[in-house]
C-alpha cells in the first residue's frame, strides 16, 4: 500500500552583511605597506589587546544577524581588512568559531594595505570560483594609484548559483570632484564585470555590494551602474535596492554633521522577477545601539575605533548594510 504525497510550500530566509571595518590590521608590520602607524610603537600604538578587543566586537555584531534559522549572515562582504590572518581571526573568534565560516581573500596591491573579502557559510555557500579584477588609474600628473581590486566570487547559495562582487572604492580624498574620475573608472570596470558576467550566464543572479565612496545618486553609480529604483528596472539589469533609503536621508557614514549612503547593494534585476529561487525581501542599513557613538562631539554617529589618535573601543566609522533574501521550497508531504 503506498501513501498519497501533497506537497507544501516553506519559506527559506538567508541574510547577506557587508560591512566596511575600519583598518582592521593585525600587529605586525608588512612593509612595504603603509601599515607602520597600526603597530605597536606606531602612532596609534596599536596593540594585541586592542585587536584582539575588535575582533571579538565585531564578531559579536556578526553573530546577532540569523540566516537559514542560525546565527551569522550566510555571506559577509568586508572591506578594510589586511590580510588573510584577520579574516582567520575573525572566523575564529569564539562569537563565530561554531559557525563553520570560510573566506576568500586576494592580495590587492593597495597603497595602505587594505583589502576586500568574502566570509561565508560552508553549510549555506559553496564557492566555484573567484578571480580579482586590478583597478588601474593615475593621478593628473600621471603617476599610478595603488588601490583596492574588485573581487568577483561565483557559487551556490543554498544550491542557486550567484555571483558576488565586492568592491571598495577610491576615496575622496583631495576632494570629490577631483576625486571622480577613479570612482567613475571603478564603476566603469564594475560595469564590465557584470556585462561579463551576464554575457557567460544571462539567468544567473548577481550582487554588487562596498563601500562605493560615493551616494546613489552620484555620476559614477547612476550613469556607470545604470541602477534605478524598482519602478524603472524594467529594460535594465540593475536594481538599486538602497536609493529610497538615501532620499529618506538614512546613511552609513556621517562627516561634518551629513550622512552619506557610501555602503550599497545593487542587483540583477531577476531578484525582482525571477518565478524562482532567491528573491529580494528588503535592504537596511544596520544599526545596533552598540554601534552608535553615544556621547561627545560625534554623538549619533558610528563609534569607530578611534577619534584621532585617542582610542575609544569602537567598531568602525561605518555602519553595516543588510540583504535579506527568500525562497520558497516545495517540501513532500505524506498525510
Amino acid at each position: 500500500m503506498t501513501g498519497l504525497q501533497s506537497q507544501s510550500r516553506h519559506e527559506n530566509s538567508a541574510q547577506l552583511l557587508f560591512y566596511n571595518v575600519e583598518n582592521l590590521f593585525d600587529t605586525v608590520p608588512n612593509p612595504p605597506n603603509l601599515d607602520q602607524d597600526r603597530t605597536p610603537n606606531g602612532k596609534y600604538r596599536w596593540s594585541s589587546k586592542k585587536y584582539l578587543s575588535k575582533i571579538q566586537r565585531l564578531s559579536a555584531v556578526l553573530k546577532q544577524i540569523p540566516s537559514m534559522g542560525r546565527s551569522g549572515p550566510s555571506l559577509i562582504g568586508l572591506c578594510e581588512i589586511e590580510n588573510s590572518g584577520v579574516l582567520r581571526d575573525l572566523a575564529r573568534s569564539p562569537a563565530l568559531n561554531g559557525q563553520n565560516y570560510a573566506w576568500i581573500h586576494h592580495d590587492s596591491p593597495d597603497h595602505r594595505g587594505i583589502d576586500v573579502a568574502l566570509l561565508y557559510k560552508k553549510e549555506d555557500f559553496l564557492p566555484v570560483q573567484f578571480r580579482a579584477h586590478r583597478l588601474l588609474i593615475e593621478d593628473d600628473q600621471g603617476h599610478r594609484r595603488y588601490t583596492r581590486d574588485q573581487l568577483v566570487v561565483s557559487g551556490l547559495l543554498e544550491g542557486e548559483e550567484i555571483a558576488l562582487l565586492i568592491v571598495h572604492w577610491p576615496s575622496r580624498s583631495g576632494g570629490k570632484r577631483r576625486s571622480d574620475p577613479y570612482r567613475i573608472a571603478a564603476s566603469k570596470l564594475g560595469r564590465k564585470i557584470v556585462d561579463s558576467l551576464y554575457r557567460d550566464q544571462p539567468k544567473r543572479k548577481i550582487i554588487v555590494m562596498g563601500d562605493m565612496n560615493d551616494n546613489p545618486t552620484d555620476k559614477s553609480i547612476q550613469r556607470l551602474l545604470q541602477a534605478r529604483r524598482p519602478d524603472q528596472v524594467e529594460g535594465v539589469k540593475l536594481h538599486h535596492p538602497m536609493l529610497s533609503l538615501y532620499q529618506a536621508g538614512i546613511g552609513s557614514i556621517a562627516y561634518r554633521d551629513r550622512w552619506a549612503l557610501f555602503d550599497q547593494w545593487i542587483i540583477s534585476e531577476n531578484f525582482l522577477h525571477s518565478p524562482d529561487g532567491w528573491k529580494l525581501v528588503d535592504s537596511k542599513v544596520l544599526v545596533l545601539p552598540e554601534l552608535i557613538q553615544s556621547e561627545g562631539r560625534y554623538q549619533g554617529y558610528p563609534k569607530r575605533t578611534y577619534i584621532g589618535t585617542l582610542y575609544q573601543e569602537g567598531y568602525s566609522d561605518h555602519f553595516p548594510i543588510l540583504l535579506r533574501l527568500r525562497k520558497e521550497k516545495l517540501e513532500a508531504k505524506v498525510p
